[in-house]
């Protein structure tokens, strides 16, 4: 029988980086589900107050480099895993805590230069209301809630420290708003056991993150259950959403992630649909989105929308 396991934000479950060289804090047969509870972006244990940047009460014994990115809980292993194989991650629950924070300007970076507001940085704070599923900043300004997990993903097989912002072909800073509760991500399998890291809660995000964060939050519930496939081969991020399918890539040129994330789906719908190559890109133009994920991680993500019902 599948178990569920529960895992908490401690110093013993979080860490700040990818690498294939963490040990992982549990291991799990597949079609087992793992329930967490996540910090926000920021290592944050408090909300914070809007207008101007003040410090606030964050997790205390991070480590230099190890600690510098998102707190992510992990890495699990998933017994039998191994290079080659897809993950695939059934996102069952994602429940938002009470509060969260979109930031803008404030720090250096390609974005805040493009935009000028490197200097001046402000904080919007937010209150959630995970009953209602709307969000009010201290503004009073309302949205939406549709809540999802920014960071998911496993290590290259590279030596070394990775940075958690970047995505890679494994998954990790996707920053994709379309991977609410009800989708299933794919995600290709680089190192034995896989070693599957989750973290970065989004409580609502624009295609774009244009500011360079979304609502920022901490979750109190994120549900997932993982297995193997050995038949749902994949190269990149892959999902099976409530809008549709959709194919994921990264790039520093956004012509190039927008191209990737087609090319895949041209295959996807090709298996999917028993098309020829050409057929499938025909098909493509009269059917597909291409969408801008996210401009601000380093690599500029792209993903190609398949919505439901579309090709019959």
């Amino acid at each position: 029988m599948p178990s569920t396991h529960l895992l908490e934000p401690e110093r013993r479950t979080l860490h700040g980086h990818f690498s294939r060289d963490l040990k992982p804090i549990l291991t799990i047969q597949p079609g087992d589900t793992v329930c967490y509870r996540t910090l926000d972006a920021n290592w944050g244990l408090e909300p914070f107050t809007g207008g101007e940047y003040t410090p606030r009460h964050e997790m205390e014994g991070r480590q230099p480099q190890l600690d510098d990115g998102h707190p992510l809980i992990g890495p699990i292993a998933i017994e039998g895993a191994r290079v080659g194989q897809t993950l695939e991650i059934q996102i069952k629950r994602v429940i938002p805590g009470a509060w969260g924070f979109c930031l803008a300007g404030g720090w250096p970076s390609r974005t805040n230069q493009r935009l000028n507001i490197i200097q001046r940085g402000i904080v919007h704070a937010w209150t959630l209301d995970p009953q209602t599923m709307i969000g009010r900043n201290h503004l009073g300004h309302t949205v939406p809630l549709r809540p999802f997990m920014g960071v998911m993903g496993m290590p290259p097989d590279e030596p070394g420290i990775h940075s958690t912002i970047p995505p890679r072909r494994s998954g990790g800073n996707l920053d994709c708003k379309e991977l609410v509760a009800g989708s299933t991500l794919y995600l290709p399998i680089a190192v034995q056991g896989g070693l599957f890291s989750v973290g970065d809660g989004h409580a609502a995000q624009g295609d774009g993150e244009i500011s360079g964060t979304a609502i920022e939050c901490p979750m109190e519930i994120v549900e997932l259950t993982f297995d193997l496939r050995e038949d749902f081969p994949t190269h990149a991020p892959t999902a099976h959403t409530p809008a549709g399918w959709l194919t994921m890539a990264f790039d520093e040129d956004l012509n190039e992630a927008a191209f990737n994330a087609a090319e895949s789906m041209f295959k996807l719908m090709e298996w999917l649909y028993q098309l020829d190559h050409l057929d499938a890109i025909a098909l493509a133009s009269t059917a597909l989105d291409l969408r801008i994920t996210q401009m601000v991680n380093e690599k500029r993500g792209v993903h190609a929308l398949l919505p439901h019902g579309v090709l019959r």
